[in-house]
């Protein structure tokens, strides 16, 4: 059996991103939540300053967590501060909750990346904090593209937006 590993990200309404992120080979379970605020038992009409977020259990012999984060970088805006699409305030910040210091360094390098690579207009204003409790979100909120295709989303995937590899200047 593969050893799996745990991502913690936040971009916007936690839809779009499990609707998108839970389709990537690699990726084994997606659940959708609250984390990174003040709110013990968070729920969606009382989550403090918790931002939307989505938990990631993959096995990272078939999809590293770099690749998790490229992903994640393409999907939302990671240059607006508070900011997803039509929806503002704190839940819809842009943060990434490190599990290890592994997972920092990565994400570091990523978010070094990409603003290295000019695919986005501005300068990443992406969080970095250790990952904290994650609130599990309502029913209602768990797969929820599924349930309703046509319900409202911010993600998509960009055509074209590949991040250069590492030590590579972007053409």
């Amino acid at each position: 059996m593969s050893k799996t590993e745990r991502a913690v990200l936040a971009g916007g309404c936690f839809w779009g991103m499990q609707d998108l992120i839970r389709k990537k080979p690699g990726v084994l379970g997606t659940r959708v939540g609250y984390t990174g605020g003040d709110v013990p038992n968070a729920t969606y009409r009382n989550h403090g300053t918790h931002a939307e977020g989505i938990e990631i259990t993959f096995d990272p012999s078939v999809i590293s967590y770099r690749d998790l984060l490229e992903l994640f970088f393409q999907i939302h805006d990671p240059t607006t501060v508070n900011r997803q699409g039509n929806d503002t305030g704190m839940s819809y910040r842009s943060a990434i909750y490190f599990g290890n210091e592994a997972q920092k360094q990565v994400a570091l390098d990523t978010i070094a990346d990409v603003d290295a690579s000019g695919l986005w207009p501005g300068k990443v204003v992406t969080e970095l904090e250790p990952v904290g409790d994650f609130w599990q979100a309502e029913e209602e909120h768990q797969d929820y593209l599924e349930k309703h295709p046509r319900g409202y989303t911010c993600h998509f995937p960009r055509p074209g937006w590949v991040l250069p590899k590492r030590g590579q200047a972007a053409e």
